[in-house]
């Protein structure tokens, strides 16, 4: 597997190798020691998560507080999204920054977003599968939310805002300067 650091470098891009003949393929999609050692720090997921949805379905932006903050290993099983991360370290050098990169079955790219990221995404063909593992566990209390449309995040969701379709919470979450919710840059999550 060849992992990269995306433009903001704490994110991961993973892509792994693919081995296909006429009888289909094998694909390793998770390897914990390799991944711990590009990072250098230990993870350990602890649950995994599967949607599926249509095409113009956003979920997002989600992020949970601490100490139920969550790091995420994103891929697509079946179809195509958009998936994006935006950095909400207080004082990081890349607030408000996001990441933007299309996940599909056919590329079988992942996506590692970590903690002090808020993340959502946008299903661009329909009856696609969207899965990803956690290091936590889901939280209500603590679940927060960025708007998906704020104009300081200046996000290109390549979708035509009238075709979207949106659960009724994400569709009242508010801008990035107008939450209090946030993570302290350089706070080590992992411990």
């Amino acid at each position: 597997m060849k992992l990269t650091r995306a433009t903001i470098k704490d994110i991961i891009i993973c892509e792994p190798e693919i081995h296909g003949d006429t009888r289909g393929y094998f694909v390793e999609t998770f390897r914990q020691d390799k991944l711990e050692e590009f990072l250098g720090f230990k993870i350990n997921f602890c649950q995994d998560n599967e949607s599926k949805s249509s095409k113009g379905v956003l979920r997002g932006l989600h992020y949970q507080l601490p100490p139920y903050s969550q790091t995420k290993l994103l891929r697509v099983i079946q179809g195509r999204v958009l998936d994006i991360a935006v950095d909400i370290r207080k004082d990081s050098p890349t607030f408000g920054e996001h990441v933007s990169i299309e996940l599909t079955a056919e590329n079988k790219k992942q996506l590692l977003i970590p903690h002090g990221f808020a993340h959502g995404f946008v299903v661009l063909e329909d009856d696609t599968i969207f899965a990803y593992k956690v290091d936590n566990y889901y939280s209500p209390e603590n679940d927060r939310g960025i708007a998906f449309d704020d104009p300081d995040l200046g996000i290109d969701w390549q979708v035509d805002f009238s075709l979207l379709n949106l659960s009724q919470k994400d569709t009242k979450q508010p801008r990035l300067k107008a939450t209090n919710d946030l993570f302290e840059y350089g706070v080590n999550y992992y411990e």
